[in-house]
């Protein structure tokens, strides 16, 4: 069936056409030499790095069914928000660990599991506690409890010394703030009325800071701050703008992204002067995915504006499901998979730029 399409907003970066193939390159190149290096990835976040935390906890931010996870080996609907792996899991692989990082909540998983790679994010939660709050899930120190938990169960089975070990040399992966800003800031009244647009980038910046000290004092020495996408451009926001007479990315919310990353990583860039022994690394994904929105064939997509599960136009969660017929067949073809999250392929791409960009500071 003919699917809607919103006008495409071309925008910036420098990159050539030949982008995509040369990060594969790299990548390769990267990943046998730091294979092995890396123990395990630990993950702290939102629904971009959630393998299923939220399967185990009373909320509605759930994607355990069908067709989440069509593309997962063995089509398993696991809790990620994804037609499959999502960039942890991709991480993971590369550094010679394993093809996905299980969830801490988990009951299928054990300590031995999770001593190589672990996940303690949660879909829909923020750095800030009132977003986690909307829809009852686990906020930024509920994850850092249960990484103390974690950290324990780690001595018991490994023994003081290689658990100290395994926790300075594993990569730490922190990616959230997305929904600080679109489920929270602008969608209710509390923090607007408290807060201007960029006092509360501050803020949340604030409690990041805040997240990376307690990881540095449980043992994290090596750690990577996600930025924010371009948000402005989800298939959600340009559908609101369509209602609106547009269609097209919404540049206010792509602003606040930048801004807010700027803020960002100047906190990492203090942060690691102060914090000794560490490597810290911001983790800008908002160019490269504003590079494939511009530039959509050089990355392999067919589709930017709107997403594959149903009309792809504002669907997602409990909407995006096996009943609806509009789904696309080939999700490959697609930057996103449900109006506001990424599919697998995108996924890889961010895990491409991600090791690429990281390598030199973990050798």
């Amino acid at each position: 069936m003919a699917r809607p399409l919103l006008r495409l907003l071309p925008v910036m970066i420098v990159s050539s056409s030949l982008l995509p193939l040369f990060l594969l390159f790299l990548l390769g190149t990267v990943s046998d030499a730091i294979a092995h290096k890396i123990p395990a990835v630990i993950v702290f976040g939102d629904s971009s790095v959630d393998p299923g935390n939220n399967n185990q906890i009373p909320t509605v931010a759930k994607s355990n069914f069908s067709p989440y996870g069509r593309d997962f080996p063995g089509g398993k609907p696991t809790g990620r928000f994804c037609n499959g792996r999502v960039a942890t899991d991709f991480i993971s692989e590369a550094l010679g660990i394993k093809p996905a990082v299980p969830a801490y909540l988990d009951p299928t998983y054990g300590i031995a599991d999770f001593a190589t790679g672990v996940s303690f994010a949660s879909a829909a939660t923020g750095f800030d506690n009132a977003t986690a709050n909307v829809l009852n899930v686990i906020p930024a120190w509920k994850q850092l409890d249960y990484f103390r938990d974690f950290v324990q169960k780690l001595r018991s089975y490994q023994g003081e010394a290689a658990s100290a070990k395994t926790l300075n040399d594993s990569l730490y992966v922190i990616s959230m703030g997305t929904n600080d800003f679109v489920e929270n800031y602008f969608a209710t009244r509390t923090r607007r009325s408290e807060y201007t647009v960029a006092e509360y980038e501050e803020f949340v910046a604030g409690i990041a800071a805040d997240v990376v000290k307690r990881i540095y004092e449980l043992g994290g020495r090596k750690m990577s701050v996600t930025g924010l996408p371009p948000m402005g451009c989800f298939p959600l926001e340009r559908t609101m703008n369509f209602f609106s007479g547009s269609g097209s990315c919404r540049d206010d919310y792509n602003q606040v992204a930048v801004d807010f990353n700027r803020k960002m990583e100047a906190m990492v860039e203090k942060l690691g002067g102060e914090l000794q022994g560490s490597t810290l690394v911001f983790t800008d994904v908002y160019g490269i995915l504003m590079d494939a929105i511009a530039k959509p064939s050089s990355y392999g997509f067919e589709n930017v504006e709107v997403a594959c599960c149903a009309t792809g136009m504002f669907e997602m969660g409990y909407l995006c499901n096996k009943f609806n017929p509009f789904t696309c067949q080939d999700a490959n073809k697609y930057m996103f998979w449900d109006s506001f999250h990424p599919t697998e392929k995108t996924h890889h791409l961010m895990a491409d730029y991600f090791m690429n960009t990281l390598a030199t500071r973990l050798l």
